[in-house]
């Protein structure tokens, strides 16, 4: 009996010990908490910027008095990335048109305004189309767990975007059929996150395609066969937001900051403007950039609302128009009623109605 106690007498002191010194199981850590491999992977990443936004630096954001004419100075289509989806066209300076979604969605990365007058907008969770009455008339959504940033139409009948996700791809649709056209994979610098990977892409009057590799700093050319065809790297390790293929052959992009670069077929930089090229003009985060029919290029500055709200005393510029000599002869700053227009993404502007957005190609596809 004593022999019993004893061994009963330590096997109990000897139980904690081995309970303490166990090895975790695989879904768990040693706090007891999930451990990262365990942790699910969410399907779409906090709807910011990839990487904390550049601020302006303290002091006013622009001169009191601003260049140019104001909402008078471009007949233009507006939209932007925030929390709420709005969408405005300004006329000889007036709101003659404007689209604020029934439901909470946010984030239009893209939009264009059609010739027929339909709108096509990227809203990170799909693609909607809506006419001038505001009706849906053709809606693409994202499957889970994928994102999509970039959208162009080509002629009525297709459109050409990029999907994020853990296969990103360019893909061609057919609106009429429904029916998946081309589908051609993408390489992505973290394709677990899936926000920051692509935003905007364009299609050339060559028939390829620029994309903004923004989680990879670098701007890539694809033919319709996804080949890489030409490509550059993004020199202060940003992630490039805006592009453009110029009619020189040159390129046009923003590095997801405070630079703006036009850059030619050999990869050298033969424009550049910063932010102390313009130092009253304190900017947040360039996205889209143009070069204009009169040689002047315009930047588009996005306020990240997910970072806090505009100070009604200090209100942040939606966009500049710059001279080859960058010069400021036009400063776009309309947060308040009857033009609130909110943050800027994409201001595509209508001065020419002989310019038909939707006359691309990507290779044989019209």
């Amino acid at each position: 009996m004593n022999r019993f106690l004893l061994l009963l007498l330590l096997a109990v002191a000897i139980l904690p010990c081995r309970a303490d010194n166990a090895t975790p199981s695989p879904s768990a850590s040693a706090t007891g908490a999930p451990s990262p491999s365990a942790v699910p992977i969410p399907s779409a990443s906090p709807q910011h910027s990839p990487r904390p936004s550049p601020t302006p630096t303290p002091g006013p954001l622009a001169p009191s008095t601003l260049p140019g004419r104001g909402l008078a100075q471009h007949d233009f289509f507006f939209a932007g990335e925030a929390h709420t989806q709005d969408m405005y066209i300004v006329r000889k300076g007036k709101v003659v048109w404007s689209y604020h979604s029934p439901i909470a969605k946010p984030e239009i990365s893209d939009a264009v305004l059609m010739s027929n007058g339909d709108v096509l907008f990227a809203h990170m969770g799909g693609l909607t189309e809506i006419d001038s009455d505001k009706k849906i008339v053709w809606n693409l959504d994202a499957p889970p767990g994928t994102q999509i940033h970039t959208a162009q139409p080509i002629g009525h009948d297709r459109v050409l975007y990029i999907q994020n996700g853990p296969a990103p791809a360019i893909f061609v649709v057919n609106k009429v059929t429904g029916k998946t056209e081309l589908q051609l994979p993408l390489e992505a610098g973290n394709l677990k996150n899936v926000h920051p990977q692509f935003r905007h892409a364009r299609l050339t009057a060559a028939g390829t395609l620029i994309v903004a590799h923004m989680d990879m700093g670098e701007i890539r050319e694809y033919d319709v066969t996804g080949k890489v065809i030409w490509s550059w790297k993004v020199p202060t390790h940003r992630g490039p937001w805006g592009v453009e293929r110029l009619a020189t052959g040159n390129t046009l992009l923003s590095d997801g900051g405070h630079t703006v670069y036009e850059v030619n077929p050999k990869g050298d930089i033969v424009w550049q403007f910063t932010q102390t090229d313009a130092p009253d003009y304190r900017f947040w985060l360039l996205q889209n950039v143009y070069r204009l029919p009169n040689g002047n290029t315009m930047l588009v500055n996005w306020f990240n609302q997910w970072t806090g709200t505009p100070d009604p005393s200090n209100l942040p510029l939606q966009a500049i128009e710059v001279t080859p000599d960058k010069k400021v002869t036009w400063a776009l700053r309309s947060w308040t009623p009857p033009a609130a227009l909110g943050p800027a993404t994409t201001i595509q502007l209508l001065d020419d109605s002989s310019i038909i957005p939707e006359h691309v190609h990507f290779g044989d596809i019209h």
